[in-house]
C-alpha cells in the first residue's frame, strides 16, 4: 500500500470516528436552561433566586430509575462591576442537590448535599421532585452592610447536571451530564432612586 493510500485511509477512519462522536444521542438531548433569574438587594442581604429548566433531562430518566443519583450544583457568584478595571468576584456560593430513586417504595428523594440546610423531600411523583430540584433560593448571598453604596454588582448563576456527581467533558458527551452557560442578572446598585 502506498503512502497516500494510508494517509487516505487513515483521514478516513478519523472522520468516522469523529462522525460517530457527534452523532451521540445524549449530547443534543440533554439541553437544560436558567430561567427566572432574579437578584433582590435589600437592606439586610442580597437574596438570589432561579429556577433550572430541564432539570433531570430524558437521557438520565432510565439510570435514575435503576437507582444511580443524580446531581445538580448551582454556582451563585456576586461581583462587583467596574467600567475601567477588572471586575472583582465578592462572594460565591456553590450549592449541590442529589435526587435517587428508591426501587422498592417507588418514591424520589431530594436532598441537599452542600450549601444550603433543608430536610430531605420524599414524592412519588417524578415531576413533583424535578420541581423541588430545581427551585433555588440563594438567602443571604452577602450583607448589605458589606456593599459600596457608589458601586454597581451582578449576579451570576451556572448549574450543571450529572449522574453520580461526575461532570467532565467525556461525560458530557456521553449523555451524562449537562450544563448551563454563566446567565448574568442586570446590574444593581445599593442606592435607591425616588
Amino acid at each position: 500500500m502506498s503512502p497516500q493510500a494510508r494517509r487516505l485511509l487513515r483521514l478516513g477512519a478519523l472522520l468516522v470516528v469523529a462522525g460517530a462522536a457527534l452523532a451521540l444521542p445524549g449530547a443534543a438531548v440533554a439541553e437544560i436552561r436558567i430561567s427566572n433569574l432574579s437578584v433582590f438587594l435589600n437592606d439586610l442581604d442580597v437574596t438570589v433566586q432561579v429556577v433550572l429548566l430541564g432539570a433531570v433531562p430524558p437521557s438520565l430518566h432510565e439510570s435514575l430509575h435503576s437507582g444511580v443519583a443524580t446531581h445538580v450544583r448551582f454556582n451563585v457568584e456576586l461581583w462587583q462591576y467596574s467600567r475601567f478595571w477588572v471586575e472583582r468576584r465578592i462572594q460565591t456560593r456553590a450549592v449541590e442537590r442529589q435526587l435517587t430513586y428508591n426501587v422498592l417504595t417507588k418514591e424520589y428523594k431530594v436532598a441537599s448535599l452542600a450549601g444550603e440546610q433543608r430536610e430531605p423531600y420524599l414524592t412519588k411523583s417524578l415531576r413533583e421532585a424535578q420541581r423541588v430540584l430545581s427551585d433555588l433560593r440563594v438567602a443571604r448571598l452577602a450583607p448589605s452592610s458589606t456593599l459600596d453604596a457608589q458601586e454597581l454588582y451582578y449576579v451570576r448563576v451556572r448549574a450543571d447536571v450529572s449522574l453520580g456527581g461526575v461532570n467532565s467533558w467525556v461525560s458530557r458527551m456521553a449523555g451524562d451530564a449537562a450544563e448551563t452557560p454563566w446567565v448574568q442578572s442586570s446590574l444593581l446598585t445599593v442606592n435607591r432612586s425616588q
